[in-house]
């Protein structure tokens, strides 16, 4: 008898343990969480507090409690912060002219932005963010890669692939393919929740300075590279 009650209590040892196992970070302790946390956010400073919980299995509000005691701060100024500091290093553009929050750049190679799109984007009835705003940050971004205090779009080749909703965070990747001349020529893929959803290849290219006027629209006439 005492055996066949041992076993029963053997078996839910074991399954507690497997358990333990399957359930994350949501079966230790608050210190090595935290620690688990804080290595999520270093591979991917962007994460939202939903998508931490779901990768730690705890939570949202157990997020961020541990963000609190560990004096991060929530997305949207963690995402401020990069911006800021990344600005930095833009010629063509002032910070007022960017779409988004630009995080990485890095001149004549690539760039990635973050747009949080809200209702003021979106068209009333149906909720659908208007293109030119996904088309303003693509663009801006790519403008914002060359090396130079001024420059313009020569060029825009754009392909819209789904419907963007508000509330969706929009993530710009930005590569320069090639050099034409001093002109560059820039692909943009936009994504949301892991899905393509805007992909645009633009010809951006440096505005002699001669060529900019003050305020007499010379600027705006000048002349861009050919289509090829």
């Amino acid at each position: 008898m005492a055996r066949s009650q041992a076993a029963p209590s053997s078996r839910a040892e074991g399954d507690g343990r497997a358990s333990s196992r399957r359930g994350g970070a949501g079966g230790v302790g608050p210190r090595h969480r935290r620690l688990l946390l804080q290595e999520k956010l270093r591979e991917n400073p962007f994460l939202t507090d939903e998508e931490l919980a779901r990768a730690l299995s705890v939570s949202v509000q157990t997020i961020r409690l541990d963000r609190m005691a560990l004096g991060i701060p929530e997305l949207r100024q963690r995402t401020r912060e990069v911006a800021q500091r990344t600005l930095g290093a833009v010629k063509a553009l002032s910070s007022q002219e960017i779409v988004g929050d630009l995080v990485d750049i890095e001149l004549g190679q690539s760039g990635v932005s973050i747009l949080e799109t809200g209702p003021e984007m979106a068209f009333c009835r149906t909720g659908i963010v208007r293109g030119h705003f996904i088309f303003a940050q693509a663009e801006s971004l790519a403008l914002a890669l060359v090396d130079a205090p001024v420059a313009l779009t020569g060029l825009a080749n754009v392909k819209f692939k789904r419907p963007v909703g508000v509330g969706e965070k929009l993530l710009a990747h930005a590569q320069v393919l090639r050099r034409k001349g001093k002109s560059l020529v820039v692909q943009v893929v936009t994504r949301s929740r892991g899905e393509q959803v805007f992909r645009a290849k633009f010809v951006v290219f440096p505005l002699p300075a001669e060529a900019v006027g003050a305020g007499d629209g010379q600027a705006t006439s000048a002349a861009g590279p050919e289509e090829e």
